[in-house]
């Protein structure tokens, strides 16, 4: 269940999901260097131990540059700008170990593959811990660094395998230009920048009062909103609808529909369910200070004499008990709270 509201938030969260493919891409393309750093120091530089200790030295040098100077660099470039002049640099030494076989050119190189390396994912770490709320920003992280590291591991065997079929120098080089490849994908879907995002829970809602009572494991449970929409605002609500349904579903809901009334054409009705009582409390209780503007639009758009009316329904079966008497599904089908109460 945890697992499943962490991978449900990130698949309906964009600047997340950004984040993921823009690493993994990463991951497939910067693997190269490490994984063929042993052949390019035994082929391209006729070296041994010593020499490839060296360019590990140099390496790991750059990483701990980069990690020092991340703090700086933050506050002066964009989180998009950070990753895409680090995933350029990045290809651009690449390209320059695949090219040299001088030890002079590539040491001072991998200082900068280093530190291109190091800048471009702790910048994607911090985008995602700033992309999620505290109650899923573990799991967040966890789905990150999966997909990083799948990149990686893909990317070592792939290039191992171009390796074999046509030589270090030519693996090296398409590496580089998958990076390329990645950083052009920033043009198109660039990371957001989250600084500004207020993810604190809004912590407004409370649990409401029920006539019928209802258990943690209750449900499946049905709520439905209705609202009263204008005809000149019909556009206007349905692009906020589109969104609602975004963040609903990206918060546990499901099964999610907008309906209108075909006797009433100003009559909408937002309708979804959720597994159980305790699945809707915690759908409820993961709205965000940023996610509070879309119902506070649609509540704006609403022009009935009241607030849009919420009811909440428990499904139940049908049919009597063995001694002839009611069911618990007669008695549980009614509405959960009174019909005319809103939120």
């Amino acid at each position: 269940m945890a697992i499943g509201a962490g991978v449900r938030y990130v698949a309906m969260s964009p600047n997340i999901r950004n984040v993921l493919v823009r690493s993994f891409l990463f991951g497939v393309g910067a693997s190269s260097l490490l994984a063929l750093l042993p052949i390019v120091v035994k082929v391209r530089m006729a070296g041994g131990p010593l020499t490839f200790g060296a360019m590990l030295g140099s390496f790991g040098l750059g990483a701990v540059a980069g990690a020092l100077g991340s703090a700086n660099l933050r506050r002066r470039l964009s989180t998009e700008g950070i990753v895409r002049s680090s995933t350029i640099a990045l290809a651009i030494a690449i390209g320059i170990v695949a090219a040299s076989s001088l030890m002079a050119i590539s040491l001072p190189t991998l200082v900068v593959a280093g530190a291109a390396w190091v800048l471009a994912l702790s910048t994607f770490n911090v985008a995602v811990q700033m992309a999620a709320p505290r109650w899923v920003v573990a799991r967040a992280l966890s789905l990150y660094q999966m997909s990083t590291f799948a990149g990686i591991a893909l990317g070592s065997w792939l290039w191992g395998l171009v390796t074999h079929v046509e030589g270090v120098r030519f693996a090296l080089l398409v590496a580089g230009g998958v990076l390329f490849l990645s950083a052009l994908l920033g043009y198109w879907r660039a990371l957001a920048e989250t600084a500004d995002l207020n993810l604190e829970l809004l912590q407004r809602w409370q649990e409401p009062d029920t006539a019928v009572p209802v258990e943690a494991r209750t449900g499946p449970v049905v709520i439905t909103i209705q609202y009263v929409i204008a005809e000149e605002n019909i556009i206007e609500f349905l692009r906020a609808m589109d969104e609602r349904r975004r963040i609903r579903r990206r918060d546990g809901a499901n099964d999610w529909k907008l309906l209108r009334d075909l006797a009433n054409p100003e009559i909408w009705v937002e309708r979804y369910s959720t597994p159980t009582w305790l699945d809707y409390v915690r759908h409820n209780s993961r709205l965000t200070h940023e996610d509070a503007v879309i119902p506070k639009r649609l509540h704006e758009l609403h022009r009935g004499p009241e607030r849009p009316v919420v009811r909440r329904m428990v499904e139940r079966q049908t049919g009597t008990l063995p001694t002839g008497q009611p069911s618990e599904a007669h008695d549980l089908a009614e509405p959960l709270t009174d019909p005319t109460r809103s939120t």
